[in-house]
């Protein structure tokens, strides 16, 4: 018909009797639902703007309607918790994911993890191979776990990772753990949109002038430094002991 939009996966959204339908499948928690909403949001083509913003409208109301609903009923909703974990390559992201993920869900929650994936400055292509990395919680129906790319995007996270973890909260996801690129220090803009923003610092990644550098160091809520076992042991005890120097000069949050 006329003014209908084309997603992936051969979903169809006419206006508005679509998107509700999809807005509505999200809000029942089904992941095939959430895949579609996320490859919604993140699209750069216009037409689908239009449907993206319907989308996350349809669905934060739905989604506020269920919890005056519960809140009536005297039922109490568990609050969503947003975790923003941060390093440099090789600092080990993705296996701390995987066993923080399993002890949360562990604990009765439902996780979502958003990895941002750099892409190249040449191609435009991404690897997007988190996931294989995560091969417990990939199996895990209590996860749901989406690789997403930068497409260039500066501060370590991608255009639209804020619109994917408000469709994961709708979804039923308590707890989502957002995992920026992983390059550095200017990887700030996951700070603002988590509750808690963690940084991870791999043994022998610089003398202790390194913890005092603005950016990064000054935004975090946790550092933790990663690989503290076998050889690395007394390395890891001395950046740790060196960071804790560092961050007393700091200006607290």
């Amino acid at each position: 018909p006329a003014g209908a939009l084309r997603l992936r996966s051969s979903w169809v959204v006419s206006e508005p009797m679509t998107v509700r339908a999809l807005a509505s499948a999200l809000l029942r928690g089904e992941r095939a639902a959430l895949a579609r909403g996320i490859t919604l949001v993140e699209s750069r083509a216009p037409r689908m703007r239009a449907a993206a913003d319907a989308l996350l409208e349809a669905a934060l109301n739905d989604r506020q309607a269920q919890n005056d609903h519960a809140a009536g009923s005297g039922v109490a909703r568990v609050p969503s918790l947003r975790i923003g974990i941060s390093g440099p390559p090789g600092a080990g992201k993705s296996t701390l994911i995987e066993a923080l993920g399993e002890e949360l869900i562990g604990r009765g929650h439902k996780l979502a993890a958003l990895a941002v994936d750099p892409s190249s400055h040449i191609s435009g292509g991404s690897i997007l191979g988190d996931k294989t990395r995560m091969p417990k919680l990939s199996a895990n129906r209590s996860a749901y776990i989406r690789p997403s790319p930068s497409r260039g995007e500066l501060g370590g996270v991608a255009r639209r990772t804020e619109d994917a973890i408000l469709l994961c909260e709708c979804a039923g996801y308590d707890r989502i753990i957002v995992e920026t690129v992983g390059v550095g220090q200017s990887e700030v803009a996951v700070a603002r949109m988590c509750d808690v923003f963690m940084l991870l610092v791999p043994p022998g990644g610089g003398d202790e002038l390194q913890g005092i550098k603005r950016g990064i160091m000054e935004l975090c809520d946790i550092v933790v430094v990663t690989k503290a076992d076998g050889a690395l042991r007394r390395p890891a005890r001395d950046a740790a002991r060196q960071l804790k120097s560092a961050l007393q000069v700091m200006r607290p949050k």
